[in-house]
């Protein structure tokens, strides 16, 4: 006999604290009934006593086989939400992470005081941080990456959504043509040598969007210098917890006249400003 969704919701997140906190659980397995089979929690109330399809079953089943071997919820899904956009995920992308709300707050903040009226992002990935400024923004952006299949989706994504950006292939500003304007990044920023002790899921994730030499500083360290170079009004780069201080006085070494960092809300070096 085919479980009721009550009965179905309390198994999956049993299930699912074989390999993640009890409460996170919980939290995952209304996700999967939310965003994966399309059901609310108002319809779930509603419709709890009702038996659950053979083909949701089937569904569910074949998510939690890949889900106990570490694969990330947004991976299965195929797409994850950024200030409430969805946007397309692909092993090749990170998944868009709560705190880049951070860089993208920042530079609209930044950019609107500066009076700037363009914006480039380096190492878009999936596109989330510019996409959200090209729409939340007046500005002409512009978004560079490495990787031709981090451009597919940034570009695939930008379409959906209806960002006018100018997408180019190459190594942080080389590709992009002056003048600069603000320059926005989320570069790999986690140093290789704290691999071993990170979160399973992360394994799934691209360790090029990831790691950096230089205990994480390599990247961020010369897009800096580079972006100072080339005469940007401002560089914003969201870095790892406790860089802030090491990276503020590269910045101010490559010439910035005023480097800051802006915490998260757990109290974490999260966003680095400098301003020429």
């Amino acid at each position: 006999m085919a479980p009721t969704y009550r009965q179905f919701r309390h198994d999956l997140a049993e299930a699912l604290s074989a390999f993640l906190e009890p409460e996170e659980a919980l939290a995952e397995s209304f996700l999967w009934l939310e965003e994966g089979l399309g059901l609310g929690r108002a319809w779930l109330a509603a419709h709890g006593q009702e038996p659950v399809p053979e083909a949701s079953s089937a569904q569910v089943q074949a998510w939690l086989q890949r889900r106990r071997a570490g694969e990330p919820w947004a991976y299965l899904l195929g797409w994850a939400l950024f200030r409430d956009r969805r946007y397309q995920v692909t092993p090749a992308t990170l998944i868009p992470r709560p705190e880049t709300e951070l860089l993208v707050e920042a530079a609209l903040d930044v950019g609107a005081r500066l009076g700037i009226d363009r914006c480039v992002d380096i190492g878009t990935g999936s596109g989330i941080v510019a996409v959200s400024l090209a729409l939340e923004s007046p500005w002409q952006v512009s978004a560079t990456d490495l990787s031709p299949a981090a451009l597919a989706a940034a570009r695939a994504n930008a379409t959906a959504l209806g960002a006018p950006i100018t997408f180019y292939e190459g190594s942080l500003l080389d590709p992009v043509p002056d003048p600069l304007g603000l320059v926005v990044a989320n570069l790999p920023y986690v140093d290789p040598a704290d691999g071993p002790g990170l979160q399973r899921e992360l394994a799934f994730e691209p360790a090029t969007a990831l790691f950096a030499p230089e205990g994480g500083l390599a990247l961020t360290s010369a897009l800096l210098l580079q972006a100072r170079t080339r005469g940007a009004a401002a560089c914003l780069l969201e870095i790892g917890a406790g860089q802030g201080g090491e990276l503020c006085r590269r910045a101010m070494g490559a010439g910035w006249a005023k480097a800051m960092i802006h915490q998260d809300l757990a109290g974490h070096d999260r966003i680095l400003v400098a301003l020429s």
